[in-house]
């Protein structure tokens, strides 16, 4: 029996690998999309790179979220060694701070000066933004 639940918990961490990677896949076909939109509307430059900037930001926060979700089942529930779990902390450290400096880049100031955004949030922001007539 305990090789049919870690078996599962591998395949719902590999499903969410797959999703992590679907997202920044996605990510980044929407955010050249939008930019395009963008340029398209204003013949702007500056605004079409802003908008791909923040857009293809917002999905690499997303990504990494759903990819930490990731790392943590297969660490809790597949091969919980002491090891793992310090890996685990390093990925989550190092991703800590990769979320920490994009939401840095997106925004323009630190995130405990702003309302506290998810990537999902962001990417809903860019859109609108991006979309929105007449400008930001």
């Amino acid at each position: 029996m305990p090789g049919t639940f870690t078996t599962v918990m591998e395949h719902i961490a590999q499903g969410f690998e797959a999703l992590g990677v679907a997202v920044l896949v996605i990510g980044v076909v929407w955010s050249v999309a939008l930019a395009l939109v963008v340029w398209r509307r204003s013949r702007a430059a500056d605004r079409a790179f802003l908008a791909l900037r923040r857009a293809f930001g917002a999905s690499l926060l997303l990504g990494l979220e759903v990819l930490v979700a990731a790392d943590l089942i297969r660490t809790v529930a597949v091969s919980p060694t002491v090891e793992n779990v310090l890996v685990l902390g390093l990925i989550v450290l190092i991703r800590t701070f990769l979320s920490f400096s994009l939401q840095t880049e997106i925004d323009g100031v630190v995130p405990w000066r702003r309302a506290l955004h998810s990537g999902a949030g962001q990417m809903a922001k860019a859109t609108s933004a991006a979309l929105r007539p007449g400008g930001e």
